[in-house]
């Protein structure tokens, strides 16, 4: 098979594909090269490992609470809780709340850092 460049292309969308391609191997070259030695350590900072879980974890369980909620939200507006029912979900999510505050505390993580950035929708919170 001949090379990517000296293929001819009769159509625009196979040339835009060819070119992509080419693209994609000089990347995968690149990273080869750039790909540390086989053999060599993999350095790992155990503190870095643990505050990044902790975020992760965070996150998720933050994303959670946030649904918890409007799902509560709808809920009440719906009017399928009883009194006794709103006050007790509004404690859970209250106490969760603190819960999650106090980890990101003790992880030394801003509130920014649990907010994932989903590209064109925003930030999730």
């Amino acid at each position: 098979m001949k090379p990517a460049e000296t293929m001819q292309v009769e159509s625009e969308a196979l040339k835009d594909f060819a070119l992509i391609m080419q693209q994609e191997d000089r990347l995968l070259a690149q990273a080869r090269d750039n790909a540390p030695p086989r053999g060599a350590r993999l350095e790992l900072d155990p503190e870095r490992l643990k505050n990044g879980l902790g975020q992760l974890v965070l996150t998720v369980v933050k994303l959670l609470h946030e649904l918890l909620e409007r799902q509560a939200l709808r809920r009440i507006d719906a009017g399928s809780l009883t009194e006794a029912q709103i006050e007790r979900i509004g404690l859970t999510l209250m106490g969760q709340a603190e819960e999650i505050e106090r980890l990101r505390k003790e992880f030394g993580l801003e509130e920014d850092d649990l907010n994932l950035d989903l590209g064109p929708l925003g930030k999730m919170f």
